[in-house]
């Protein structure tokens, strides 16, 4: 059953398929503990325990990857590794999947977790600049990044001082950037991200009381929200126009694309890409745009 395609990945994602648990614990012994047949039969783990999806990440980069130490201190957010690769995936498309250090990424909020550096180097090639705005996190990536020798030397992360800024005091001068990426806070309040973990706890059939996923300040809220960060990293990238390819931003509500589409109306964004992300029942969407004319005769779709 493990050639059972998962709908709304990209082809290139290498986690399609129903998970491989025999294989995962084979290179991943730990991972034993938490796996145990589902309501269909299936070997599956608890997904609202966030030790068991944490074992489970370590499974999957080592075995899709080679990285073999990675971990998350307490109360940081833990990634969903297909998810994550899917973002980067779809990058690779948009720059004709080019490969190889000279393709520089920029993660604005590269977190505790370090998880696009880490994928994006190990599967492109690519060399990342992460910038972090908690100190705690960023020594934390940083920890994950040495542990990891594959891609230490294509992986750096830098301290952005601003809570406000997105590129000033992280991009240096005459530094280029093919890309840039960010996963933005979600909600706009502390209360509004309590809120949304007890809606995933009962979406998992949990108990609202239990609170088992991860997630701080600048990680899951902040200040006006999603949109509100957007709009101002929107903003910012004008003075940046020809330090980089492409910006992007994840945006997890349709809602508010119309708004940020004005946005970048008002700045005269060269080109502007929504591309669509699905993991389950969970979508999402990828917000692209560039200042420079010549990325309209480069990109193209794989």
């Amino acid at each position: 059953m493990n050639n059972v395609i998962k709908e709304g990945l990209h082809p290139r994602n290498r986690f399609r398929t129903r998970y491989d648990f025999p294989q995962l614990i084979a290179g991943s012994p730990a991972l034993a503990a938490f796996v145990k047949p589902n309501a269909y039969g299936d070997d599956s783990i608890d997904y609202a325990n966030p030790q068991a999806v944490k074992m489970l990440n370590q499974a999957l980069l080592k075995a899709a990857y080679g990285l073999e130490h990675w971990d998350i201190p307490p109360g940081y957010l833990c990634p969903p590794i297909p998810g994550r690769s899917d973002y980067l995936h779809h990058l690779a498309d948009l720059i004709s999947l080019r490969r190889g250090p000279a393709v520089r990424v920029l993660d604005i909020g590269t977190g505790a977790n370090c998880i696009y550096p880490l994928i994006g180097a190990s599967e492109y090639g690519w060399s990342f600049v992460g910038a972090e705005i908690d100190l705690a996190a960023l020594r934390w990536a940083k920890k994950i990044i040495a542990a990891n020798p594959r891609v230490a030397g294509l992986i750096e992360c830098r301290l952005q001082q601003s809570a406000t800024e997105c590129f000033q005091g992280i991009i240096q001068p005459r530094e280029r950037f093919a890309l840039t990426l960010c996963n933005p806070p979600f909600h706009a309040s502390a209360a509004a991200a309590a809120a949304g973990t007890q809606r995933k706890l009962r979406n998992l059939g949990e108990k609202p009381s239990v609170l088992n996923f991860g997630g701080r300040a600048g990680e899951l809220w902040c200040e006006g929200g999603e949109l509100a960060f957007i709009r101002r990293m929107i903003a910012q990238s004008v003075a940046f126009a020809d330090r980089c390819e492409w910006f992007t931003t994840l945006v997890s509500k349709s809602e508010h694309l119309p708004r940020l589409q004005t946005s970048l109306r008002q700045v005269q964004a060269a080109d502007v890409r929504i591309i669509d992300m699905a993991q389950g029942q969970k979508k999402s969407r990828i917000l692209a745009w560039t200042f420079r004319q010549h990325a309209l005769k480069t990109q193209h779709t794989v």
